[in-house]
């Protein structure tokens, strides 16, 4: 798991996090989700039995869609980390359009590649 500062390390009772520790402990979450993103995605490809493989998958998939749900909070929280998110992707758009690329464009969608750590 992730090596975050807890936020719970303490037994809060009846306190609630202040609203800087709920944007804190958001950003953690966000940090477990995409570590297990990333775990399943590996056991997933590692493993023979097809329906060992499509439940992983399926889990990691759950695991992305919880990530979008915890920026929204994080944007809904912050409004200075919703400009920094916004301005990130207008940076990447402009870029994209410096190169050609359209808007909303994926790899898939692209003849060129990634490449290949094995070759």
């Amino acid at each position: 798991m992730p090596n975050m500062p807890d936020p719970f390390a303490a037994n809060l009772g009846d306190k609630k996090l202040t609203k800087y520790n709920l944007v804190q402990a958001i950003r953690t979450d966000i940090v477990g989700e995409i570590e297990a993103i990333f775990l399943y995605d590996a056991h997933a490809n590692a493993a023979d039995d097809p329906l060992v493989k499509a439940v992983l998958a399926d889990i990691r998939d759950e695991e992305r869609a919880h990530v979008g749900e915890l920026y929204t909070l994080l944007k809904y929280l912050d409004a200075t980390e919703a400009e920094h998110l916004a301005s990130g992707a207008d940076e990447v758009a402009e870029m994209m359009e410096s190169l050609g690329i359209r808007p909303n464009a994926t790899v898939q969608d692209r003849s060129a590649t990634i490449g290949s750590l094995k070759e």
